[in-house]
């Protein structure tokens, strides 16, 4: 069939099409900066400085504090729906990329709390700078660098958290540099205190690489989380007397690591256990601690002038008959942060890599540069020196470049400002630029991530031009917190797909032309370029969200219907087929944010209901003849319709792909019985099949919202095994019986040759495609039964 539009028709479409596109650009200028605005952060706040501003303006503008103005409770509002958008990573990413068009299906910022929970229960640990506040972006980052993690679980409506917070506060600034010290908001990070298991508050937990997660259950004191934490320092004290001092000093030479010595006498303070302890924590990989008693060894501290306690730095190769020379440094000072300090500033610099040998060295080793722009570059922190020993298991050196020596090679690389970048062994071609925090555990966790990934940075020069292998390129912005979010997941998900894609990143703040060109309007956008076909990602910021995506390009779920494809394969349709249909027009915000959802509900959906969409944008007068008045227009055409045309429109308030599939398989006819006491005996209790039965009951909330996945689960194992369905509020003698204590209760009933037990074997999942791999392992533990005991029956024959 053929549509005809005539020249009038056609000039009044593109009018109309093009005052629309117009609306929708005009919409977005507009609200683009409302919600950084009405918080008064920019674009770049990081969520510690959203979570500020927002207490801030929360503590001054509440209702409560304002009961004789009548707009206070509109105008907090308004600042709750931004910090609620702004705190949410996905949720920011929507709003920077269409503005409140693409918020629509979501509702947050409707309620708030009292004035006294924002000004005593909200952002506990924001204000201290010893405590590190973990959201779900930089969690697995910071706890897997290497370091020695403590970690507050907290809720801020916990009482217990508030009763902690102190002591927290104190424990954090004594274990400065020792331990870091973490905090995680469970009421901001709700899926990632539930996936780490989290289901009371406060729960501490001590994180370090290469040991499971700790527990702490001992009482909450100051002294006692520090006897805790301290059994997980590693590192040692060492006591050194005449027979060991001397070979400890020569050999640091080698080793190239030096000493830090305490000596004990009689007259003077010296250094407490705990401080060598701490001091030995803080130092480790850099520098050895060891003290020694003047009181046994008296002869060895008369030789070293030592006649009153003190601590001395031995770097390695000391003279130990000539001090001065060996470069021994003394120190006064009895706190262990002071004396950390002042070893670390004689600790020797990176290596200096010079332009002639920096391709050599690159082409052979894995390389953490620090690229600086002379002596007065202010980005070196004598903590990075602890990267030496942190990237060691990863073979990763650490070194310097200085491009005001050759300003030529930086700009090949694009480094036009002091920042670092791992190179990955293969030469300068192989590298990626570090965009994130400039602290020690980010930049650790950023050198381990892209040595094992397959992730470049991009520009002109290397950015791909209709190559035959497939690219997937992130446009983004370093000031952009979205977009730093999304690098660790780009990294996981480039392991997943090496050798099938490649994968690179584009600053557009430096390469704004190629940006443009490339109609680059918000960041990040994500695009997959196939030779001549372009594909813009629209997901969350997650690797698996990422796979899913490349999974759909190759195997699409979702069919793009033209208006000859949508009369043959929908109005047409055989009449055991159900479709689904997805009514939009590219330029629509709404339309826009539902795509991502709409290809994972058609994925949820494969085997069971056809998923399509159609563009109205290029078939307008096709979607005016089928009365789509607005988009999206969500329609599902059933099966054994009397007529063609029949369809049911969605109206739902969520678009969520959940909540659409829900939707979707209510239409679909039921597979699984409704069971009687009579025939659940009959059948189920003495008959040959296999069943598999949902207890539930009609008023039950979890079990409508589990009834459509039962469905799933009847229809999966069909065949195999029966699916049936009880009525617990109908037939409660017969629940009763089964012991069923909850609802919905999933049972399954294999026939093993005799009656089944009315108990069955519980089922602890509500998941239909978990349940049903669950039941294909019971069949076939059932099958591989069976033919042991005939084998042994063969055996005594």
């Amino acid at each position: 069939m053929e549509f005809l539009i005539s020249k009038g028709d056609h000039i009044r479409y593109l009018k109309r099409s093009l005052l629309l596109v117009l609306v929708c650009v005009i919409v977005l200028v507009c609200t683009d900066q409302d919600y950084y605005g009405l918080l008064g952060v920019s674009k770049e706040a990081s969520s510690r400085e959203i979570r500020q501003a927002f207490k801030k303006l929360a503590l001054k503008l509440h209702p409560d504090k304002n009961q004789n103005d009548p707009n206070a409770h509109e105008n907090f509002l308004k600042i709750n729906r931004a910090y609620e958008v702004l705190k949410d990573e996905d949720l920011r990413k929507k709003y920077d990329k269409y503005g409140e068009k693409g918020l629509e299906d979501q509702q947050q910022g409707g309620r708030y709390e009292s004035w006294h929970f924002y000004r005593y229960d909200f952002g506990i640990y924001d204000d201290d700078p010893e405590i590190i506040t973990l959201d779900r972006g930089e969690f697995d980052a910071a706890v897997n660098s290497g370091e020695l993690w403590f970690v507050n679980f907290y809720s801020p409506r916990c009482s217990h958290c508030h009763e902690l917070a102190p002591t927290w506060r104190e424990f954090a600034k004594e274990m400065d540099g020792v331990i870091r010290i973490g905090a995680v908001n469970c009421g901001d990070n709700r899926m990632l205190c539930r996936i780490k298991g989290i289901n009371s508050y406060p729960s501490l937990y001590v994180f370090k690489t290469g040991m499971q997660p700790v527990k702490y259950y001992g009482d909450r004191s100051k002294e006692s989380l520090k006897s805790f934490a301290m059994q997980y320092v590693t590192s040692t004290v060492t006591e050194l007397w005449a027979g060991n001092f001397v070979n400890a000093i020569e050999t640091s030479f080698a080793s190239g690591i030096g000493w830090l010595i305490t000596f004990c006498a009689e007259r003077g303070d010296c250094l407490s256990y705990q401080t060598r302890l701490k001091l030995a924590g803080m130092l480790e990989g850099l520098v050895n601690v060891g003290w020694m008693d003047c009181g046994t060894q008296g002869e060895l501290c008369d030789n070293l002038d030592i006649s009153s306690s003190t601590t001395a730095y031995f770097p390695p190769g000391a003279t130990i008959n000539n001090k001065e020379k060996g470069g021994v440094l003394f120190l006064n000072s009895l706190d262990a942060r002071e004396i950390y300090q002042e070893v670390m500033q004689h600790l020797p610099d990176f290596e200096i890599i010079s332009a002639a040998s920096l391709e050599d060295h690159l082409a052979h080793h894995r390389w953490l540069l620090f690229f600086q722009f002379g002596d007065n570059d202010k980005s070196n922190v004598q903590e990075f020196k602890k990267l030496k020993f942190l990237l060691k298991d990863e073979h990763i050196q650490v070194g310097k470049f200085d491009c005001l020596s050759s300003p030529t090679i930086c700009n090949k690389l694009y480094v036009y400002q002091p920042c670092l970048a791992v190179f990955k062994g293969k030469g300068t071609g192989d590298y990626e630029i570090h965009h994130g925090k400039k602290i020690l555990y980010d930049i650790v966790a950023f050198a381990k991530e892209s040595v094992n990934s397959h992730v470049i940075t991009l520009g002109p020069q290397n950015f791909p031009d209709k190559e035959k292998e497939p690219w997937l390129v992130d446009f983004f912005a370093p000031w952009c917190p979205p977009c730093r979010a999304l690098l660790p997941e780009l990294r996981k998900a480039s392991k997943h797909l090496y050798g099938q894609l490649k994968f690179g990143t584009l600053d557009c703040t430096v390469h704004e032309g190629l940006c443009n060109m490339h109609n680059i309007r918000a960041y990040p956008t994500t695009v997959v370029f196939n030779q001549s076909d372009v594909h813009e990602y629209e997901g969350h910021h997650s690797a698996e969200q990422i796979l899913e995506f490349i999974e759909d390009l190759r195997n699409p779920s979702v069919v793009s219907l033209t208006p000859e494809m949508f009369v043959e394969l929908v109005q047409r349709r055989k009449r055991e087929e159900i479709w689904m249909v997805d009514f939009y027009a590219p330029w629509c915000g709404p339309c826009q944010a539902l795509m991502p959802e709409w290809k994972k509900m058609a994925r949820l959906l494969s085997g069971f209901i056809s998923v399509g969409s159609v563009d109205c944008q290029k078939y307008y007068s096709f979607c005016h003849q089928e009365s789509v008045r607005g988009y999206p227009e969500i329609r599902l055409f059933p099966q054994k319709s009397n007529t063609a045309h029949q369809y049911y429109s969605y109206n739902g308030w969520h678009r969520d792909s959940y909540s659409l599939r829900g939707w979707a398989l209510g239409f679909l006819p039921p597979v699984s019985v409704d069971l009687t006491p009579q025939s659940f005996t009959e059948k189920v209790l003495n008959g040959k099949d296999h069943w598999v039965i949902d207890f539930y009951a009609p008023w039950c909330g979890p079990c409508q919202n589990f009834a459509p996945e039962f469905e799933i689960l009847a229809r999966t194992v069909k065949g195999k095994v029966k699916a049936g369905k009880v009525d617990c509020q109908m037939y409660a003698q017969t629940c009763q019986t089964a012991d069923v204590r909850a609802y919905p209760t999933v049972k399954f009933y294999p026939y093993q040759g005799t009656k089944k037990n009315v108990l069955g074997e519980y089922i602890d999942s509500r998941d239909a495609k978990g349940i049903a791999d669950l039941l294909n392992e019971k069949l076939e533990a059932i099958q591989n039964k069976g033919k042991r005991k005939k084998s042994r029956n063969k055996v005594r024959i």
